[in-house]
């Protein structure tokens, strides 16, 4: 019988950088890959939606999308970087003013935000318009157990930084915030994981809506989980490296059906 070594078994990780530019550029590439997912997912409504990435050399900057141009077209040379004021300081369109009430406050608040992730997903808008949080309904949605504030304000477009600020407030050290009336705000210390926290909280909501739909029907109440199951299972799909891990095959189909967004 002949002795083996163990195989190393390849597991993605979060890529390491030797220069400010190459992480600009893979940042830049994946806040492009996130806009065309969220297209792919239905989040591309009009002009509304916004996703952020502080820039690695200057992090009181971000990159965002400009202002009008849909989310499946865009590429990595479209995005804007905006400066803590809301001024353009690279590129050549306009952005949207919502996003730097909201991004911008986001990212004074929490400093160890890397990306914010913003769109108008039909059931995150329907269920901020109920009287209701993140239920823990199911393994997915033990994710945000926890860890999903609520701003229960509306007055129309954010465009008041003071707005802003106070979403950053509702925020707190959550990965999510609930919007009354509006949507839904994640946040990661990745582009890759403030995009798959949208992504699945979009599903959640719908999950958690449909749920109650069908339990109104059979006269009864969706089962809850437990807070110690619920508690545990967040440490389980509810951690950064777990959103950013969640993102990738998301990220590998686009570049490979669509390599012009790294353009």
């Amino acid at each position: 019988m002949t002795d083996t070594l163990p195989r190393t078994l390849y597991v993605p990780r979060p890529p390491q950088f030797d220069s400010v530019e190459a992480e600009r550029a893979h940042r830049k590439t994946t806040l492009a890959v996130a806009f065309r997912m969220f297209s792919r997912a239905g989040l591309d409504e009009g002009v509304a939606g916004h996703v952020t990435v502080r820039d690695p050399e200057f992090p009181e900057t971000f990159w965002v999308n400009p202002f009008g141009l849909h989310f499946a077209m865009v590429r990595s040379r479209d995005l804007v970087r905006v400066d803590a004021e809301g001024e353009v300081v690279e590129g050549e369109r306009a952005v949207n003013q919502a996003a730097v009430a909201i991004h911008t406050a986001v990212h004074a608040a929490r400093p160890d935000v890397i990306a914010a992730a913003h769109a108008h997903g039909p059931y995150g808008k329907t269920l901020s318009a109920l009287e209701t949080g993140i239920e823990p309904l199911t393994q997915d949605s033990c994710a945000f157990y926890g860890d999903v504030g609520v701003y229960d304000n509306f007055t129309g477009v954010v465009l008041d930084p003071e707005e802003g600020r106070r979403i950053g407030v509702a925020l707190g050290s959550n990965k999510a915030v609930i919007l009354r009336n509006h949507g839904m705000l994640t946040v990661g210390h990745t582009v890759d994981s403030a995009a798959w926290w949208f992504l699945t909280l979009e599903r959640t909501a719908q999950s958690q809506l449909m749920a109650y739909s069908a339990a109104a029907g059979l006269g009864s109440e969706p089962r809850q989980i437990g807070d110690e199951e619920a508690t545990v299972t967040h440490g389980q799909v509810g951690t950064e490296n777990a959103g950013w891990f969640q993102f990738q095959p998301l990220r590998e189909r686009i570049l490979h059906d669509q390599p012009d967004v790294a353009d």
